[in-house]
């Protein structure tokens, strides 16, 4: 039984949206079920997926927080 986690940065994927969507979720778990069921012949009724959303003042990159990061990138690239 596969478990899989899939983490996303709470932010939407759109402007002014504040997290993913029902129906974004949904696709992610059916293609992340698919995936398992095509390359790992496991069947879709054992495979979980969860989704964990996480708060932009949680995460970063560069060695910085998300937030500052893209803004001094922002400022760069005008």
């Amino acid at each position: 039984m596969p478990i899989v986690t899939v983490q996303v940065t709470r932010e939407g994927s759109a402007p002014g949206r504040k997290s993913v969507t029902p129906e974004e979720k949904a696709a992610i778990i059916k293609g992340v079920s698919e995936v398992l069921l095509n390359v790992l012949s496991k069947p879709l009724e054992s495979t979980y997926v969860v989704i964990e959303e996480v708060d932009l003042d949680n995460w970063g990159w560069g060695g910085l927080p998300a937030e500052q990061y893209r803004r001094i990138r922002a400022a760069a690239q005008s």
